[in-house]
């Protein structure tokens, strides 16, 4: 009986009444955002709840199954188009959402075939090559992407008169929140289980059943399925797409997000997706400065903080919870 209590309190989300009531406190200071910050601030952080679809689910693939990915890009890319032709045709957005990630994950299930034999820094190269090929293949087609012209997204209608920007901060924010749930019951499962277990040993996981081609191209395909999501919303919310947004320097922002943010951590995920959004902003008047940001905090994370930004937090709460006593 004991057993079968401590699993269910296991698999709760929120499991101490504390961090219910500071969790409420942080959603409803999302909530109540767009009316009191400035119609910037609002933009920014509608842009962190877009990507940090896409890291969470970069950190599904790279954090849970350790399966490591600089494709990132053109899964992004991929979705991103399909949504902007879906869009120009008159197909419902919640169906041309749907399409970008279900076009990603098609793709992220054929580039997941080499996880099967490499491992590491050749599947990393692998991946970075699919990338560098979309977008060179969006490049080179007008038909695809538009050309230099790009491709016009025709951007959602706020009802009751609702500002755009509040509008938008509110369709991405309901959006964010539910694949923020979906990750935590795709890990809380046996799948996530079961990525753990790969990411551990993967011939141990094997000896205990766990099917090791299923399971990786089920990662690679969750994860594509997030960046296609996030591709998707990007070009609904600017309104415009072109090729140059998707070079491989977006692969390195996310990847950067989930070694920042925390390996296998969902709340990570979403503190990286501000870091890497919020560093550029900080610097506008010093771009060059944001990869020399980057790189040093990924050296002093790799160093100081292997658990990343939520590792650093959970100390804090670990701390302030036995204080005074350590």
């Amino acid at each position: 009986m004991d057993l079968i209590e401590s699993y269910k309190e296991e698999l709760q989300l929120i499991r101490k009444p504390w961090t219910r009531v500071w969790v409420g406190a942080v959603v409803l200071c999302l909530l109540l955002l767009p009316w009191f910050a400035p119609e910037h601030i609002t933009y920014i952080v509608t842009i962190i709840f877009i990507y940090s679809i896409g890291v969470q689910g970069q950190n599904i693939l790279i954090g849970y199954t350790g399966q490591i990915s600089f494709g990132q890009a053109g899964f992004l890319a991929i979705g991103a188009f399909t949504f902007g032709h879906l869009n120009q045709w008159g197909i419902p957005w919640p169906l041309s959402i749907f399409a970008a990630g279900l076009s990603a994950g098609i793709f992220g299930i054929l580039v997941g075939f080499p996880s099967l034999r490499l491992k590491g820094p050749y599947l990393a190269i692998v991946t970075m090559g699919f990338g560098i090929a979309v977008y060179q293949i969006f490049v080179n087609s007008e038909m695809l992407s538009g050309g230099r012209m790009g491709l016009m997204v025709n951007k959602l209608t706020p009802p009751f008169d609702m500002p755009a920007a509040t509008f938008n901060y509110y369709f991405n924010f309901l959006i964010a929140l539910v694949f923020t749930l979906l990750s935590y019951n795709i890990i809380s499962s046996y799948m996530g289980r079961a990525f753990i277990a790969i990411r551990d040993n993967d011939i141990a996981a094997e000896i205990l059943g766990v099917n090791l081609t299923r399971y990786k191209l089920l990662s690679f395909a969750i994860s594509s399925f997030y960046t296609g999501i996030q591709g998707g919303l990007f070009g609904l919310l600017i309104g415009y797409l072109e090729p140059n947004m998707f070079t491989f320097m977006e692969s390195i922002t996310l990847f950067v997000a989930v070694i920042i943010g925390g390996l296998a951590s969902i709340e990570g995920s979403i503190m990286g997706a501000a870091f890497v959004i919020l560093v550029p902003q900080l610097f506008s008047e010093f771009k060059e400065m944001v990869p020399v940001v980057f790189g040093t905090t990924i050296l002093l994370v790799l160093i100081f903080e292997p658990l990343g930004l939520n590792g650093r937090w959970l100390k804090m709460r670990m701390y302030f919870r036995n204080w005074p006593f350590r």
